[in-house]
């Protein structure tokens, strides 16, 4: 044996010896296929053993897992080796620590030029063996593993041959087997070694402007399929076309997405980027990106534009600060000395109610406006032990307008923490005595009473619109979901449906109560209510901005799927627009052009205007408008719609008088299902809370 091998062995004495023979770890590899697959199902029924006990169980397994590891990668056994590493972590199977051969199992993958494992291995971190520092020591170290299997090979068949039949003799062609198994093995990685060649270029890069000071570079697999597998690639970036001087390198080593970001550039400073792909044979040649060069930048840079909402934030606070220091001399409970007695009567009920031991929900509605909290985890919905879902009264008499206190309380949801200090607010403004001032009042008394019941502040996001019934009934419904295994006052859960079907209703179905109707449509709310809260991957969006009014409000056009953002189609995943493609959005909209929908034969080929082509008719499509009429839209040119720094927006809009549909207004172009229109207030609300997050 070599001193290499000498020396790889003693660097492994620490580690947990390994199979005796390539024949017992055959056997191992079968025997732990089998009990892995009985230990997880035993492991997510939970019903044998203990957590403890599993856990003991899990760690016996693991000091075998990387011999497993290693079996199943020889035996070219895809969904073995994927099952292993969904199933352990890479510290857990030694992923990068080398074997007695002074292999790791992407060696052998790639070696044997076993593409789709050693994609598998590579995904999941792993990494070449550090002692193959060239080309000559890889093929050393090959050369002699053969070897000495060969010699091994030898020795096993002179001693079956020359001993008699018995046990030992039987036990000895059985590692004779293994070994010749082995041998093919060693002499096939030798063979894929020897044959293969160093990768080609990257098939396509792709650069792009990521920001002021950083870009974005993009590229692809070589697409020959004759050359060894790819473990790493190169970026290199220079002012120079000619890379001399090279300013800078990266190595991604990390092959899940073939991206990178180079960070730290000058802006307005152009610099050219290659990208070369390397393999077991060394490094490929470098591709150069395309577009050759690109700048750093930002669209504000063309007129010096701060973020809109840059310090936003922080004046409100302070703001708010004020207005609360301004009224540290309220008291919470002052009367109004100014109601009318009936006024007083109706505060005064309320308040004996909210702070009266036997404080409880209300079973059924009696003409008025009321609040109704719907907590849920999973398929469970909150209930109080009646099985009623959790109601409060607002006001018995109310006759006010409805939607100008509805968008209120919306506003209030945003503040759930701040309810006694507000109250105390609105206790002291009440010597007016209007109508709009007592509602408001009474909303923050249900508001507490919802909170001291169930024992908690937050209530959750306001649902679009009330539910009213002709009865008389008006419902405001707040939703949150519940993640966590948080504990409620007077409150228990129960499935969905099985409230559904448990419930008597006291209405016909021609007349259902405010109610009945909450609890036919709660999936439909539940499902709003999730899908607003989802956010947009990062990239560059086209939305379409269509608005139509009514007597005493204005919605907004979006999405069921995604209700909290305007309708839109996806442009490309990077979302800043460099300083160059804003001047030619702005050059456009100074000439009057049309929205680029179809191709022009002398058009300069511009990567945004491609983008737009696409981005438009698809657009165009989603909301069922003709192509030929996106020739009169046009882009909003006064600024990019940014949503945090990985999500923003172009604006498409219709002609001017088309923007916003007036009541009695023909509109040929009806969106196909899938749509709905929100209170603009209340889009606007979901926005801010967006951009917050």
């Amino acid at each position: 044996m070599t001193q290499q091998m000498r020396d790889l062995q003693l660097a492994q004495a620490r580690k947990p010896p390994g199979p005796s023979s390539p024949n017992a770890a055959k056997r191992l590899y079968r025997n732990l296929s089998g009990k892995f697959r009985v230990n997880y199902t035993s492991f997510d029924e939970g019903s044998l053993v203990g957590r403890g006990e599993k856990e003991k169980l899990r760690k016996s397994y693991l000091f075998q897992s990387n011999a497993a590891l290693f079996e199943a990668v020889e035996l070219q056994d895809l969904d073995r080796v994927q099952e292993l590493l969904k199933n352990y972590s890479p510290e857990e199977l030694d992923l990068n620590t080398p074997n007695s051969e002074g292999l790791l199992p992407l060696d052998i993958a790639i070696m044997t030029n076993n593409a789709p494992i050693a994609r598998a291995l590579l995904q999941a971190g792993a990494k070449e063996s550090p002692h193959f520092v060239s080309l000559e020591s890889r093929s050393l170290h090959l050369s002699t593993l053969v070897r000495e299997a060969e010699q091994r090979v030898n020795e096993l068949m002179a001693q079956v041959v020359n001993e008699a039949p018995n046990a030992d003799c039987s036990e000895k062609e059985k590692q004779l087997k293994a070994w010749e198994w082995r041998f093919r093995l060693y002499k096939r990685m030798k063979a894929g070694f020897e044959h293969a060649r160093v990768p080609d270029a990257p098939s396509s890069v792709h650069l792009s402007v990521a920001s002021s000071s950083s870009l974005q570079v993009t590229f692809w697999e070589p697409l020959s399929v004759n050359s060894a597998v790819v473990t790493k690639y190169k970026v290199e970036w220079s002012c120079s076309p000619t890379f001399s001087p090279l300013l800078g390198e990266a190595v991604i080593d990390k092959l899940k997405d073939l991206r990178f970001t180079i960070q730290g550039l000058v802006s307005g400073t152009a610099y050219h980027v290659r990208v070369s792909a390397y393999n077991m044979k060394g490094w490929g040649p470098p591709q150069a990106s395309m577009p050759p060069s690109a700048i750093p930048s930002n669209w504000r840079e063309y007129d010096g534009r701060a973020p809109r909402r840059r310090g936003q934030a922080e004046a409100l606070d302070h703001l708010l600060g004020q207005v609360k220091t301004v009224h540290q001399h309220c008291i919470c409970h002052e009367p109004c000395k100014n109601q009318p007695q009936s006024r007083k009567h109706s505060v005064s009920k309320s308040l004996k109610h909210l702070f009266h031991p036997g404080s409880k929900f209300l079973k059924t509605l009696k003409r008025g406006l009321y609040l109704t909290a719907i907590f849920y985890k999973d398929d469970n919905i909150l209930v109080t032990h009646e099985d009623q879902i959790p109601v409060v009264e607002i006001d018995d008499t109310y006759s006010c307008l409805l939607m100008q206190d509805f968008l209120w309380f919306t506003k209030v949801s945003c503040m759930w923490d701040e309810i006694l200090w507000l109250r105390q607010c609105v206790t002291v403004s009440q010597s007016s005595c209007s109508c709009i001032l007592q509602t408001r009042f009474k909303m923050l008394l249900a508001i507490s009473q919802m909170q001291g019941l169930l024992g908690i502040q937050d209530l959750g996001q306001v649902f679009f619109e009330p539910i009213k019934d002709k009865q008389g009934n008006i419902l405001i419904v707040t939703l949150k979901e519940v993640k966590t295994n948080q504990t409620f006052e007077s409150v228990r859960w129960v499935p969905i449906c099985k409230l559904q079907t448990s419930r008597k209703s006291v209405s016909s179905p021609e007349e259902p109560t405010a109610l009945d109707t909450l609890l036919i449509s709660v999936q439909d709310k539940l499902a709003y209510h999730q899908r607003s809260s989802h956010a947009l991957s990062p990239g560059l969006y086209l939305g379409y901005l269509k608005l139509c009014s009514a007597v005493d409000q204005i919605r907004v056009l979006v999405p069921e799927r995604l209700p909290n953002i305007l309708c839109h189609v996806k442009i490309r995943s990077n979302p800043n627009i460099s300083r160059e493609e804003w001047e030619w959005l702005q050059k456009m909209a100074s000439v009057e052009e049309p929205v680029p929908t179809e191709p022009e034969a002398d058009t300069p080929q511009n990567p945004l205007f491609q983008e737009l082509q696409v981005a438009i008719k698809e657009l165009m499509t989603l909301v069922n408008i003709p192509l030929q009429e996106a020739k009169d839209f046009r882009l909003y040119s006064q600024e990019v719609l940014d949503f945090g720094d990985q999500v923003s927006f172009l604006l498409l809009l219709p002609p001017s008088d088309d923007v916003c549909t007036a009541p009695g207004q023909n509109n040929p172009y009806t969106p196909r299902s899938g749509f709905l229109t929100l209170p603009l207030q209340i889009f606007e609300l979901g926005e801010e809370r967006d951009c917050q997050n």
